[in-house]
């Protein structure tokens, strides 16, 4: 027979369920809670994790983020003190140390990030647009490497590119003037940087083209001093080639020399041991390298030339 008291008991665990889920919420680590009535704040806010209790259907419990967040800028194009226009791109690192007084002020993460836009956005381009372009660029007056000519010489800063505040201190003052009004909207701003400074499109193309210009020139340069150095490169060489091949010319004609001048005594010493001999020697040769088919000698029949051949007969 089935339990009359069955479908109560259900409707009772149901019930109970529901108060209870309605009563009891978890707060993270990471997690700050508020409890609301009707839409009002009541009590302090809640940052302690663990187990908490609240008024069903009266209390509400809204959550909010305990750690630091992002906030990331749409890049802005900024004009300098000095009439340069530059594309400034910032980021920020925030979080909630209020959650009461940022519910009552801005209420969501959406609405906070938009109200950071218009500060922060606001307190850059006046802190950008009140300085040089080089006070945006540069952080300090360190010693530059500046490139004349094709050469890269180090040297200290001019004069007329000296820095008074420089990038760090710039963003430092924005950082501390946000510092000052973010606290009425219960967030504390952590760290403003900026993430990249360049010139705007048609400045950067015309920056661009100089550069190139200037590349061109350099690249020009050393081709001209290269040429010139392998001139001077081909004429070293080319008189030590002459110094070389003279050297060898003067080695070659007195070794000539010496084996003209022993020849010279062979054939003395030979000439002297049977002149006659030597002297047919002589004339046959004389008769091989003038004589051939093709040669024709008109001599008279006492002519010393022909005497071995007289004498031959």
């Amino acid at each position: 027979m089935r339990n009359p008291k069955l479908p109560f008991l259900v409707v009772l665990i149901f019930i109970g369920v529901i108060l209870i889920s309605q009563t009891l919420y978890t707060v993270d680590e990471t997690e700050q809670v508020i409890i609301t009535m009707f839409g009002e704040p009541r009590g302090e806010p809640i940052q302690n994790a663990g187990l908490h209790l609240k008024l069903p259907f009266i209390h509400k419990a809204i959550f909010f983020e305990k750690r630091i967040m992002e906030w990331d800028g749409n890049q802005n194009e900024i004009p300098t003190s000095d009439k340069r226009y530059l594309l400034v791109d910032t980021f920020a690192r925030w979080r909630i140390i209020d959650p009461l007084k940022y519910f009552q002020s801005v209420n969501n993460e959406d609405k906070a990030q938009s109200r950071l836009d218009d500060l922060i956005d606001g307190i850059t381009r006046d802190y950008i647009s009140k300085n040089l372009l080089i006070e945006v660029v540069r952080s300090s007056n360190r010693e530059m490497e500046i490139s004349t000519e094709g050469e890269t010489s180090t040297t200290a800063a001019a004069d007329s590119l000296k820095i008074r505040l420089g990038r760090l201190a710039i963003t430092d003052a924005i950082l501390a003037e946000v510092q000052k009004i973010v606290p009425q909207y219960g967030i504390e701003m952590m760290d403003i940087r900026i993430k990249q400074v360049n010139y705007n499109h048609d400045v950067r193309e015309k920056v661009f083209d100089r550069m190139i210009s200037e590349r061109q020139r350099i690249a020009q340069l050393y081709r001209s001093e290269g040429m010139g150095r392998k001139a001077q490169i081909e004429g070293k060489m080319q008189k030590e080639l002459n110094q070389i091949e003279s050297e060898a010319y003067r080695a070659a004609q007195q070794i000539t020399g010496k084996a003209d001048a022993e020849a010279t005594q062979i054939y003395a010493e030979a000439f002297s041991r049977d002149p006659e001999f030597y002297s047919l020697l002589r004339t046959l040769e004389s008769y091989r390298q003038t004589i051939d088919t093709s040669s024709t000698l008109i001599l008279s029949t006492d002519s010393e030339y022909l005497k071995y051949l007289k004498r031959g007969r």
